[in-house]
């Protein structure tokens, strides 16, 4: 379903004549697609949260946001984009939440060069860059820097073999190829490498196999709340040594369904997670905490997620870049698209929840080592550990 909204947090089903050529040459039309249902629902679910708090106007250009939920289906994914693109005439999307659903729209906002800030998390949706890679961008951290402060805190604890249990798909195997790459650097060595589907209701036999190998710790690299179910087996079937997962479970929802399970679980996050316990001379803790403050208010104390700050970030980088390509273009044109494109590769310096950005022809990422820290989760919630 087509959701249109304001800054007023209206939500409605329009008629057509809202959607006339004039009303989108007026304003600027930003298409987002989420997953607010599925097994992404709770990654999904935090974004739109963040994303309802987005201001009406930006670059003194009214802007109206089109929502659609892909259900955390890559193929409806591709039908939404086409949908934002052919009949809403966005000049942007944001979105999507999952990595293979970012992968799959990667042709057709590409073939429509219409630029895309995907909310996903693996390198791949931006690497190698390509023809098709160069509409899009990512606010998540790419593999790479979290393997490296995550692989740092194995090391620095003693960590010398490591279990893996990923997701069968382009997260899981990206997390894979990153962690592999890394733990061999480091000295730790991979005694197990198992994968579970999103959907997937037990995981008994990867269970097994990787305790086996009696590892001094388990790496379970999945996100929201289909990462519980390895956690919960693993503590089910006895196993005492310390479990890391990755930056895709700071959700509540991953802390409510994994409960006392997940107590003492390790993993690498964006700042904003944590932002109130970051260390004060952290270059992000301010814009950190403004915007912490302003969702918690919005959405209750404790509420701020990975991807809620991935989705501010994305507004910040979009309230950047349009104003620049304003100057060479207007919205609902192909030329505005395109000056929109080279305004968001040529990001600098822009301070987000998440990190510092400095993008390039290279780089649709932009974010260095000040955009991870490592987490743990104490008490049922999200607090900082290490780094930064």
């Amino acid at each position: 379903m087509s959701l249109i909204f304001s800054y007023s947090l209206r939500t409605a089903v329009v008629t057509a004549l809202s959607l006339s050529s004039l009303a989108a040459q007026a304003q600027i039309r930003v298409g987002i697609n989420l997953s607010t249902t599925g097994p992404a629902a709770a990654i999904g679910a935090s974004s739109k949260n963040a994303i309802m708090l987005w201001p009406k106007e930006i670059g003194g250009k009214k802007v109206e946001y089109i929502l659609l939920d892909d259900a955390s289906d890559p193929g409806i994914a591709v039908k939404n984009a086409r949908k934002l693109i052919t009949e809403e005439k966005v000049d942007v999307i944001v979105g999507p939440n999952t990595t293979p659903s970012a992968l799959a729209m990667l042709e057709t906002v590409a073939e429509n060069e219409t630029p895309m800030i995907t909310l996903a998390a693996s390198a791949s949706i931006v690497e190698p860059m390509d023809a098709k890679r160069a509409w899009a961008f990512k606010m998540p951290q790419n593999d790479t820097h979290m393997t490296t402060i995550l692989t740092q805190h194995m090391a620095d604890h003693g960590v010398k073999t490591v279990a893996f249990i990923g997701f069968a798909d382009a997260y899981g195997e990206g997390w894979w190829r990153e962690f592999s790459k890394l733990a061999e650097l480091r000295h730790i060595k991979v005694v197990a490498n198992e994968r579970f589907a999103r959907t997937d209701t037990s995981v008994t036999g990867q269970v097994l196999k990787m305790m086996a190998a009696k590892p001094d710790a388990v790496l379970i690299a999945g996100s929201g709340t289909p990462a519980v179910l390895p956690q919960k087996t693993l503590i089910e079937r006895g196993y005492k040594s310390q479990i890391y997962q990755t930056h895709g479970i700071a959700s509540l929802e991953f802390l409510k369904l994994g409960g006392k399970d997940v107590e003492g679980t390790l993993f690498p996050t964006g700042p904003a997670v944590v932002a109130w316990q970051l260390p004060e001379k952290h270059v992000v803790k301010k814009v950190s905490t403004d915007f912490v403050r302003q969702y918690e208010a919005a959405n209750g104390a404790g509420s701020a997620t990975q991807f809620a700050g991935d989705a501010w970030g994305a507004y910040m980088l979009l309230a950047n870049a349009i104003p620049l390509a304003l100057k060479t273009a207007q919205p609902g044109s192909k030329a505005f698209r395109l000056a929109l494109r080279t305004a968001l590769e040529n990001t600098k310096d822009l301070v987000v929840p998440q990190g510092v950005i400095n993008m390039s022809a290279t780089d649709h990422v932009g974010l260095d080592q000040r955009s991870r820290v490592m987490g743990k989760i104490q008490g049922g919630k999200f607090v900082y550990a290490y780094g930064g």
